[in-house]
C-alpha cells in the first residue's frame, strides 16, 4: 500500500500507470482527456507517450508492443470519435488475446446521456469486444479500477480492457493510495489443473499410432515454449501450428511440420484428417484452421490443452480436455508420455511435402518467370536477418506468404492480425513491436492495400525515429480478394485493382530512406541495405500482379479438398 497523497483524478491515472510498471503509452489527446495529458506532461521523464497519427494506430501500436514485450499495452484517447476510433484495435486484441488497457476521456458525469459534444456510449459500444470495461465517474474509484483493469488484462487468457473516465472525475481531488489487484471475486483467471484429466490425456496419447500436435498462441502467451519443446521432443510427435502460434518452436526443428489452415501446408491439413489422436495446445479451432467443421478430424480422439473453459467443446468436441495454463499442463503431461518411433507416420509428411514442394513451393521461391514473387522476398529477409527478425504482417496474400516462408529461431517473432484480419494493422503494430523489442530487427511486410489504410503512421515513425523496416509488396491489387474473384467469381475483378501513389516519394517526404525494387538482381542487395541502415527504412518491391497463394482450402470446404493450384 502506497502512502496517501491528496491529488487529482488525472494525476492518479498517471500514478496508477507508473505503479503498474508502465513506461510507454500510445495515444492522441483531446478535450475530454486533456486533464490526464496535462499531468502526463509533468511526468514525461518517467512515462513516455508516443503520439500516433490516429487512435486506431495507438491501439495497434500497443498491440505490437504487447506481443513482443510480453507486457500490457496501453492506449489513450479522448471521448466520442477518439474513443470509437480505438474499437477496431480493441476488437483485434480481443480475438487475438492481446493484453491492452485502453483509457478514454468522457464528458462530465452530469452531461452523460444528454448528447453532449463528443459524447458517445463507449461502454455500450465496447462491451462485445472487451474482456472487461468500466466507466469511472468519481475520482475515488480510479486506483481500484485501474488496478483491476491491469489484473484482468494480463491474467489468464489475456485481453483488452477499456476504462472510461468522466472529465469531472479527472479534475476532482481525493486522498490517493494504490494497491495492486491480485484477484477478482467470481473471476478465476487460471483453472486448477485436474491430474485425472492429465492422466486420461496421457493414456490417449500413449495409445496413438498416428498422433498429431496442433499448437497455437497459447504456448507463447503461457510462456510455455520450453515446456512445449520438451513435450514435442519427448513424444517425437509431428507438430503443426496456427498462424498465431508461429515462432513458439523454431522453424527448422525436425518435428515442426508447418502451418494448418486455409493457406497452410499440404501435409498438416491432409494428415489432420488421418491422425488418430489430435493434441490441440493453446488454440481455439478457428474456422480458418478447421475448414468445414462437420468434416474436421472426425476419425481422431481430441486432446485439448486450454486455459479458457469457454473454448472447450465450442467448435470441436474434446474427448480429453485439460484445463490449465498450458505450461503447467505440459509439465504435468510430459513425464507420463512414452517416446515412440513413428517412422511410417513421419514418412507421410515427407511424401506430401515433396508433392507440395513440386507444385507450389519451388515456383514461389525459385520462379522461372521474370516478375518477383512474394516468397522470394521472404527468403531474402530470412537470409539477411539470419531468421532472427520480428516479422509484422498486415492481412492478405502477403500475410499468408510471410507466414509460410518466414523463418524464425526464437519466440515472439511473428506479429500479425489473426482472428479479426485487420487491414492497416502492420504499420502501427510494427512501431509498437520495435519499441517492445528494441534490440531486434522489426520488419513490417505489408500489401499495397493495407499499407494505405494507416500510412499516416509514417508521421509517428518520423517523429520518434523508431527503426522500423517497412517492406511493401506491391502488386497494384487487393490481392487476396482478387484471387477469390479469379477462382470463384469468373475473374470479375470488381473494385480490387489499385492505382497507387509513388510510395518512395511519400516515404522521403517523411525523411525515411527509401528504395524501389523491380528486378530480381537488385533484391538481395536492397534487403541487406535496409537492415544495415540505422533507423527506419522503406522498401517497395514490385511483385507479380496476378500471383495466387496456394495451397488453398476454399471457404466451406473440408481439409481434404485442399487445392495445390
Amino acid at each position: 500500500m502506497s502512502e496517501k497523497l491528496h491529488i487529482s483524478g488525472a494525476e492518479a491515472v498517471i500514478r496508477c500507470l507508473l505503479a503498474e510498471g508502465v513506461d510507454l503509452i500510445y495515444g492522441y489527446p483531446g478535450g475530454a482527456i486533456m486533464p490526464v495529458y496535462d499531468e502526463l506532461y509533468k511526468f514525461q521523464d518517467q512515462l513516455n507517450h508516443v503520439l500516433t497519427r490516429h487512435e486506431q494506430g495507438a491501439t495497434h501500436a500497443a498491440q505490437g508492443y504487447a506481443r513482443t514485450s510480453g507486457k500490457v499495452g496501453v492506449a489513450v484517447a479522448t471521448s466520442g470519435p477518439g474513443a470509437t476510433n480505438l474499437i477496431t484495435g480493441i476488437a483485434d486484441a480481443q480475438i487475438d488475446s492481446t493484453p491492452l488497457v485502453c483509457i478514454t476521456g468522457q464528458v462530465a458525469a452530469h452531461l452523460l446521456g444528454s448528447d453532449a459534444f463528443q459524447e458517445t456510449d463507449i461502454i455500450g459500444i465496447s462491451t462485445p469486444v472487451t474482456k472487461w470495461n468500466y466507466q469511472i465517474t468519481r475520482a475515488e474509484e480510479i486506483p481500484e479500477i485501474m488496478a483491476k483493469a491491469f489484473y484482468i488484462a494480463r491474467s489468464g487468457r489475456p485481453g483488452p480492457v477499456l476504462i472510461d473516465i468522466t472529465k469531472d472525475a479527472q479534475f476532482a481531488t481525493f486522498d490517493y493510495s494504490y494497491k495492486k489487484c491480485t484477484g477478482v471475486r467470481s473471476y478465476r483467471a487460471v483453472p486448477k489443473l485436474d491430474q485425472a484429466q492429465v492422466e486420461a490425456a496421457a493414456a490417449a496419447i500413449n495409445g496413438a499410432k498416428k498422433p498429431l500436435i496442433v499448437w497455437g498462441q497459447g504456448v507463447i502467451l503461457g510462456e510455455a515454449e520450453a515446456a512445449f519443446k520438451a513435450f514435442v521432443e519427448k513424444t517425437q510427435i509431428p507438430a503443426v501450428w496456427t498462424i498465431l502460434g508461429l515462432s513458439a518452436l523454431e522453424t527448422d526443428h525436425p518435428l515442426n511440420k508447418g502451418m494448418v489452415g486455409m493457406h497452410g501446408n499440404y501435409a498438416p491439413n491432409l494428415l489432420t484428417q488421418e491422425c488418430d489422436v489430435l493434441i490441440a495446445i493453446g488454440m481455439r479451432f478457428d474456422d480458418r484452421v478447421t475448414g468445414r467443421l462437420d468434416a474436421y478430424a472426425k476419425q481422431a480422439k481430441v486432446v485439448h490443452l486450454e486455459i479458457d473453459p469457454a473454448e472447450i467443446n465450442k467448435n470441436v468436441h474434446a474427448d480429453y480436455p485439460v484445463l490449465a495454463n498450458c505450461k503447467e499442463s505440459l509439465e504435468a503431461l510430459t513425464p507420463l508420455i512414452e517416446t515412440k518411433k513413428l517412422d511410417t507416420w513421419m514418412a507421410r509428411f515427407d511424401e506430401l511435402y515433396a508433392k507440395e514442394y513440386e507444385a507450389v513451393i519451388e515456383k514461389d521461391l525459385k520462379p522461372s518467370k521474370e516478375g518477383l514473387t512474394m516468397g522470394e522476398v521472404m527468403v531474402e529477409i530470412n537470409k539477411a536477418s539470419k531468421s532472427d527478425a520480428v516479422i509484422v504482417t498486415d492481412v492478405g496474400q502477403h500475410q499468408m506468404v510471410a507466414c509460410r516462408y518466414a523463418s524464425f529461431v526464437r519466440s515472439k517473432s511473428n506479429v500479425t492480425s489473426g482472428g479479426l484480419g485487420t487491414m492497416g494493422f502492420a504499420l502501427p503494430a510494427a512501431i509498437g513491436a520495435k519499441m517492445g523489442a528494441p534490440d531486434r530487427h522489426v520488419v513490417a511486410v505489408i500489401g499495397d492495400g493495407g499499407y494505405q489504410m494507416t500510412i499516416q503512421e509514417l508521421g509517428t515513425i518520423f517523429q520518434t525515429g523508431v527503426g522500423v523496416k517497412i517492406v511493401v509488396l506491391n502488386n497494384n491489387f487487393l490481392g487476396m480478394v482478387r484471387q477469390w474473384q479469379q477462382l470463384f467469381f469468373d475473374k470479375r475483378y470488381a473494385s480490387t485493382e489499385m492505382t497507387n501513389p509513388d510510395f518512395v516519394t511519400i516515404a522521403k517526404g517523411y525523411h525515411i530512406p527509401a528504395k524501389k525494387v523491380t528486378d530480381r538482381e537488385d533484391l538481395a542487395g536492397a534487403v541487406e541495405e535496409m537492415l544495415a541502415t540505422e533507423g527506419p527504412y522503406f522498401l517497395e518491391v514490385v511483385v507479380e500482379k496476378e500471383d495466387n497463394v496456394f495451397p488453398m482450402i476454399p471457404t466451406g470446404a473440408s481439409l481434404t479438398e485442399i487445392r495445390l493450384n
